[in-house]
């Protein structure tokens, strides 16, 4: 439930609300705005001394919220979330293009692909160290060697970087290379990787499953804002459908729906959620219309060469094409793509 305090709550009344929030067996999470202070009790609203929160000092209002997720919520947070990557803000109108090869394959294309997105406008620079494959044959990664170099190219481009982490055990080491976590569809559901990245402050970009609800998908993300990292981004990247023309199907809905329920940013992933190139374009626009706060393309120079995802990957002139298209689109709407330089 969400305690509203008083405007005129001193700073001893406030510290007491939070010690008998933690008392009554409740983890408390504080939200300060200009004219109004509100804490957060996580718990379990049905228990008889909940209604007790009423009579501490200081507090003027208890909302009880019973969705599972509660410091996801609209009702906990009214204004949409910002998050910056870096210097890259995301959320609240400012647009993010998440661009670069899926697996870091060598400097040789890293640096390529980087220099191309770069040109286009994209904004943070992606790619895989650590790759979670259908098959056990399939290319792995380049680990720790493969996030030196997305690091290094980054810093060349100004750009910063995302990757993805598969294990509780890779987050300090991912975190020493990356600006952003990525936490794949196939690990939406991992809690302890989720409670280990809730316990940094680097942001997270976190994936739907491909079978998860919506309801399944702010499941995760309150993991990680309950451990104390307020920094998620989320991704709609297509889910599991009968339709077998495409990868997955790409609910767009889940992006004005994510909207109405959360104030936390949504991209859109359309290259894994289509697996087709022809339509990663249209979806693309389709995304910004529908509200999303950002695109997330695979880029590659020579997509018939690379070692994970090539038939899913817009070659460089396709992507320049698309970036004037979302641009356009953006500056129609109010929403801009946001450059490091304007941070």
């Amino acid at each position: 439930m969400i305690l509203v305090l008083s405007p005129d709550a001193s700073l001893e009344q406030i510290d007491h609300v939070i010690e008998r929030v933690r008392e009554l067996g409740f983890q408390p999470h504080v939200s300060r705005g200009e004219s109004r202070t509100i804490v957060g009790a996580i718990g379990d609203e049905t228990k008889p001394f909940a209604q007790n929160f009423a009579a501490i000092p200081g507090v003027e209002q208890v909302l009880p919220i019973m969705k599972p997720f509660k410091l996801a919520s609209r009702e906990f947070r009214k204004d949409d979330s910002v998050v910056y990557v870096g210097k890259v803000r995301i959320g609240g109108g400012s647009l993010a293009m998440i661009a670069g090869p899926c697996a870091v394959e060598n400097y040789e294309v890293m640096d390529t692909v980087a220099k191309y997105v770069k040109a286009g406008g994209a904004n943070i620079l992606r790619g895989g160290a650590f790759k979670p494959r259908t098959s056990p044959y399939a290319f792995q990664g380049m680990g720790e060697d493969g996030l030196k170099i997305l690091k290094d190219v980054g810093q060349k481009y100004d750009m910063p970087v995302v990757t993805e982490v598969m294990d509780p055990r890779q987050v300090d080491l991912v975190c020493r290379y990356a600006d952003m976590l990525q936490l794949g569809a196939r690990n939406m559901q991992n809690f302890d990787l989720l409670k280990e990245c809730g316990r940094t402050q680097t942001p997270v970009l976190l994936k739907r499953g491909m079978s998860a609800t919506v309801k399944d998908l702010l499941m995760s993300a309150e993991y990680i804002l309950a451990e104390g990292n307020k920094n998620v981004v989320l991704c709609e990247r297509g889910v599991r459908s009968f339709e077998d023309s495409t990868r997955n199907m790409l609910d767009m809905s889940a992006v004005p729906n994510v909207k109405g329920q959360s104030h936390l940013p949504i991209i859109v992933d359309p290259s894994h959620a289509t697996g087709r190139p022809d339509l990663i374009p249209s979806m693309c626009r389709a995304s910004v219309a529908a509200g999303a706060d950002g695109v997330h393309v695979e880029v590659h120079n020579c997509p018939e060469k690379a070692l994970s995802d090539g038939p899913q990957a817009l070659p460089p002139h396709q992507f320049l094409a698309l970036m004037g298209d979302l641009r356009r689109l953006g500056d129609a709407l109010g929403r801009h793509f946001w450059a490091p330089t304007e941070a």
